[in-house]
């Protein structure tokens, strides 16, 4: 089991002045299994736990992307949880994937993919 997903929530835990208890306490889980999560001798929480760790330790989007990617990485063969209702709600998104698979898209193109999205989300912004 990879050990990041733990450091990541103990370190951000510990900046925010949190301590192991209060969170467990916030989280309605017990501080053992809380610790167990952060020495990784457990898996991430659910979705919905994460969701809430994000909220109490008030991370921004770029941590909670982050502590998602590091929950995933725990597991083997898994995708981010925030990230798999929305691949399986919109099948475009999930041929597109298959595509880039397919076609070993590497990150070059990646970021090709990325700066359009990029353009479109200022585009939206501006109105």
């Amino acid at each position: 089991m990879n050990e990041q997903f733990g450091k990541f929530v103990r370190m951000k835990r510990e900046e925010r002045g949190i301590n192991l208890r209060k969170l467990a306490e916030l989280l309605e889980i017990a501080p053992a299994y809380m610790s167990d999560i952060e020495k990784a001798r457990r898996y991430p929480p659910d979705k919905e736990k994460l969701y809430k760790i994000a909220e109490i330790l008030h991370f921004t989007n770029e941590e909670t992307n982050t502590m998602f990617d590091l929950a995933a990485l725990a597991k083997d063969n898994t995708v981010s949880p925030d990230l798999t209702e929305y691949i399986m709600d919109h099948e475009p998104v999930r041929i597109a994937l298959r595509k880039a698979r397919d076609l070993d898209i590497d990150d070059e193109e990646w970021m090709k993919v990325i700066e359009i999205l990029e353009r479109r989300e200022q585009e939206m912004k501006k109105q």
